[in-house]
């Protein structure tokens, strides 16, 4: 198992994930936003089964950006409650991990 950690983001527009994905990489939070078009969710919400529409984001940072990404996801997310889920990465390419460590270290 490696450091390096996928955060799962749904969001309400392409903008949005756009919006969210920008601020991550600009603050060094996350090397790379990828955002996936035209997801349909199936939830219920306030006792109220609902469909929706949404983009999900995915956000490649390192296990000690985690709370700061979240934060960051916070602030610019539409939702109440945004999906903010942190996926370990088992391994992978080493040299792109290892740039992905590199774009997040702020020091």
């Amino acid at each position: 198992m490696t450091d390096i950690r996928i955060a799962y983001v749904p969001c309400g527009s392409q903008e949005e994930a756009v919006r969210i994905g920008r601020a991550c990489v600009k603050d060094k939070l996350a090397a790379c936003a990828n955002i996936l078009h035209g997801m349909t969710s199936v939830y219920e919400w306030k006792g109220e089964l609902q469909t929706d529409t949404e983009c999900l984001l995915l956000l490649k940072t390192t296990q000690d950006q985690q709370t700061a990404l979240s934060a960051t996801v916070k602030k610019h997310h539409s939702y109440d409650l945004p999906c903010i889920i942190f996926l370990p990465v088992q391994s992978g390419n080493e040299p792109y991990l290892a740039w992905i460590r590199d774009q997040t270290t702020t020091s």
